[in-house]
């Protein structure tokens, strides 16, 4: 038996006695025989039980979640404090028409002359077409719909040719597409679209559903337990407003990985580099929108893909080779880590600031449905058209009024030089390559001298108490979710690193998880005193840049604990307490491969976050480069 330890309340922990732990991942990368003999030995019944009881126990999660006396009450989805009114806002109707949101966002936008841009006035030598653009080369008759639709169709039928391959969606049918493009088209014919949005193409990650399509989780089963007979809340939103969806995006099997590999329908690559990840698991909508070939798509983002934090050490009994650190996957930083690597903005909202009816994560308490766009103003505008909490999130969230920053104001400026970012120098420091930290401090300096943002110092405790919570608690939910199918033989059929992120959670028990919400509770304490210091916590999106995808991880998938952990480091806070947070590219490493600087905010706080992204955005906006795999599907002549 081990040593009982105490925890002090959270109030009266003493920061000046926090130690920041850097995080040392020594794992062997696994692929091909060695994966799939790891599997089958940690799935047998009673030598796979024995080996992960050893390893928590060596991680000290037992020491953590069972021999320790935490005193905070368990918090079993998120709670926030009452919020401040942001300022320079529009409130807008969450039980309103999702038309009439994306009016006032398209109000609330500075001006931009889309005539001057389609000429070629001006123009730095690259930039995305807005979603502005689409709407005034429709409505000044210089391309349709249709004829946009056309474009996309020929280059994803060219995906499925190309060497290596390119799978962007797991679910495509041309005809469907050409079909909501002529509707759309004979709107603007008639001079009635439904919205700025209308005419506008979309990916949908397969988790949430969007009829016809069926949604597999890029699984090879799901479709056939779970039926898809509507939209889910989001998709029917964003269908209200005339966009056009162009499929079911490739994506992380269940979302339970970092990089987006698939087995199953084939791994995504990196626009920017087609030997690389996309990051994960939100694989396809992010490689999507990053080539051009959409506006914006809809991700889910839960917290932590790949649980490298469970450092697994070395399992003598099976191969001297097989130490293992953290072989968990869950959804974790699905939006943001993808469009970080990809060079995109992503957007995870407050939990419960958008409907989850209609998605396989849609009864878990850290994930959410967010927009990926390649610009800040396109992820407002279809943000506003996806917002609205259920009917059971009202009551038990009791969130604060939906609201929009004003960008266009004269009081943007001051809002934004009032603004108090905060920064924990020792974490924010912690990554793979000095190009990330440098170029995203770069960014907090120009945001000093353009806006007079000041940057504070902080400190955030229990690090590491924070990522167990949260692998116990999306892991525990994840095995409710499936246990029915898994107990029906479905379980056989996963890929390989899902099968062992299963093996993991089954072993997690109901103190474990009421455990892990006491650490929940305490750990959102510990963030809402920062936010009494700071308005953002900023930091890099993510550790690296995109990893290279190691051809023996095609046809097995593979776990790469170093490269998980890297991926992982910033992202947890986001979803286990529910925090809006906000991916913006910033700039390249050496290698010319995309970096993102995350900006987590208040609970209800998009606003704010927009803001900021939408000046950060500006200031880096000359260093934007033009993917290596990039499509120009707008200019059809």
């Amino acid at each position: 038996m081990g040593k009982k330890r105490v925890m002090v309340p959270a109030e009266k922990l003493d920061l000046s006695t926090v130690k920041y732990e850097h995080e040392v991942i020594k794992a062997p990368h696994l692929t091909g025989l060695m994966l799939k003999l790891f599997v089958r030995i940690i799935e047998a019944p009673v030598i796979g039980s024995l080996i992960i009881s050893l390893l928590k126990k060596q991680n000290k999660i037992v020491e953590m979640l069972q021999n320790t006396v935490i005193p905070e009450a368990p918090m079993f989805k998120p709670e926030f404090p009452p919020q401040e009114a942001e300022p320079s806002v529009v409130i807008v109707d969450e039980e309103g028409k999702p038309e009439d949101r994306v009016e006032s966002a398209l109000k609330c936008l500075p001006h931009y002359d889309p005539a001057s841009c389609w000429s070629g006035d001006s123009l730095p030598s690259f930039r995305y077409w807005k979603i502005r653009d689409y709407a005034y080369a429709y409505r000044s008759k210089l391309v349709t719909p249709s004829m946009v639709a056309e474009q996309i169709i020929s280059v994803i039928e060219e995906c499925n040719y190309h060497k290596p391959p390119t799978p962007l969606l797991v679910s495509f049918d041309a005809e469907e597409i050409r079909k909501q493009a002529a509707a759309s088209t004979q709107r603007f014919e008639e001079g009635n679209p439904l919205s700025i949005l209308d005419g506008i193409f979309l990916a949908i990650k397969d988790d949430i559903d969007c009829y016809p399509h069926p949604s597999k989780g890029a699984t090879t089963w799901m479709h056939e337990v779970r039926s898809v007979e509507k939209d889910a809340v989001c998709v029917s939103r964003l269908r209200s407003c005339g966009a056009i969806f162009i499929g079911k995006a490739n994506m992380h099997e269940l979302g339970m990985g970092t990089t987006g590999n698939n087995p199953n329908y084939g791994t995504t690559r990196n626009p920017h580099a087609p030997e690389r990840y996309t990051g994960g698991s939100s694989s396809g909508p992010a490689a999507l929108v990053a080539s051009g070939l959409c506006s914006a798509a809809l991700g889910t983002d839960g917290g932590g893909c790949k649980s490298y934090y469970l450092s697994w050490s070395l399992v003598y009994f099976i191969y001297n080779i097989l130490m293992f650190c953290g072989l968990l996957k869950t959804k974790a930083g699905s939006v943001r880590i993808p469009s970080s690597l990809c060079g995109v903005v992503g957007l995870k909202t407050t939990y419960g600031r958008t409907s989850m009816r209609g998605s396989l994560c849609g009864s878990g308490t850290v994930e959410i449905i967010g927009p990926i766009a390649s610009t800040v103003e396109d992820v407002i505008l279809v943000y506003a058209a996806i917002l609205g909490s259920s009917p059971e999130d009202r009551i038990s969230l009791k969130p604060s009024p939906p609201c929009l920053p004003i960008l266009s104001s004269l009081e943007n400026e001051n809002s934004l030089g009032s603004l108090r970012l905060g920064k924990y120098t020792e974490w924010f420091n912690d990554v793979h390559s000095t190009d990330i930290s440098n170029v995203c401090e770069d960014v907090l300096n120009l945001l000093s001298k353009s806006h007079g943002c000041e940057t504070i110092e902080i400190v955030i405790p229990e690090l590491h108490e924070m990522r167990t919570a949260h692998i116990v608690s999306i892991g525990s939910e994840t095995v409710c979710f499936l246990n029915p199918d898994l107990k029906n033989g479905k379980g056989v059929k996963l890929t390989y690193d899902t099968r062992t992120s299963m093996a993991l959670f089954r072993t997690f028990s109901a103190s474990d998880y009421v455990a892990a919400q006491c650490l929940r509770r305490r750990i959102m304490h510990h963030h809402m005193e920062i936010f009494k210091k700071v308005d953002v916590i900023v930091t890099p999106t993510t550790g690296m840049t995109a990893p290279k995808i190691p051809p023996s991880a095609l046809k097995d998938g593979e776990t790469d604990m170093q490269v998980a952990g890297y991926l992982m480091r910033f992202i947890i806070a986001g979803n286990l307490l529910g925090l809006p947070a906000i991916t913006v590219p910033v700039g390249y490493d050496k290698q010319g491969l995309p970096i993102g600087l995350q900006l987590i905010g208040r609970p209800w706080g998009e606003a704010t976050i927009l803001r900021l992204a939408s000046a950060v955005e500006e200031l880096c906006a000359k260093s934007v480069k033009k993917p290596a795999s990039f499509y120009d599907v707008l200019k059809t002549k």
